[in-house]
This record gives structure tokens, C-alpha cells and sequence, in this order.
């Protein structure tokens, strides 16, 4: 049986492969603008990633450590150049970066609150 979300699956399965990531955090919300004017007539449906509070993908990676926010997300959007580029592509794509150790500190500071 074929996916609903093939797009997403190329998301996770790239992003698992390259950044290995401790946690990925993917929200698909294509179909709140499947009726946008650009949307019409194309062929994928998946196009805008986000997550709940704003954010598109969540990813903790070792890869990221030593980088800042910039190369980081440089170094995610390199990685869906092409699918960002075609007709029907990745339309929005919103990131955050983290390292395992930014993510600890994140916990630790909510446990706190």
C-alpha cells in the first residue's frame, strides 16, 4: 500500500540517515492549505511542515554541535535542496536545531519551572 505522506517519509528517512538525530519532530500541516491558490493543480499535497508551537521540524543532533543556528539550518535545508526546488516540492520549512546537550539544559530548565 502506497504512503499518504510520501514526502514526509523522504523527510524522515534523510534526516534519520544524515543526522542521526536523538529526537526528530515532524508536523505535516499540507492539509491546512490545500486550498491556497498556489496548491491548486500540484502535483504533491505535502507541502508546509510545522509543529505545534510554531515550528516546522525539530531536530537533536550530535551534528550540530560546535555549529551555529545558522549553518545548522543551512546544513537541513542543503539536505531538501531538491525537493524545495521541484513543482510540487517542499513549499515552507521552519526549523529548529538543537544539540543533545542544548536539550538536556531545555529539560532540565522546564523540570525547574
Amino acid at each position: 500500500m502506497a504512503s499518504t505522506t510520501p514526502m514526509e517519509d523522504l523527510m524522515r528517512d534523510k534526516i534519520t540517515h544524515v543526522f542521526t538525530p536523538s529526537t526528530l519532530i515532524i508536523r505535516n500541516d499540507s492539509h491546512k492549505h490545500a486550498h491556497h491558490a498556489a496548491m491548486q493543480g500540484a502535483t504533491s499535497k505535502e507541502t508546509h511542515f510545522q509543529y505545534e508551537i510554531q515550528v516546522y521540524v525539530t531536530i537533536t543532533s550530535s551534528s550540530f554541535e560546535s555549529k551555529m543556528q545558522p549553518a545548522r539550518h543551512r546544513m537541513v535545508y542543503a539536505l531538501f535542496k531538491d525537493e524545495m526546488s521541484q513543482e510540487g516540492g517542499i513549499h515552507a520549512l521552519q526549523l529548529k536545531t538543537k544539540t543533545p546537550a542544548e536539550e538536556q539544559r531545555e529539560k532540565e530548565r522546564e523540570a525547574q519551572a
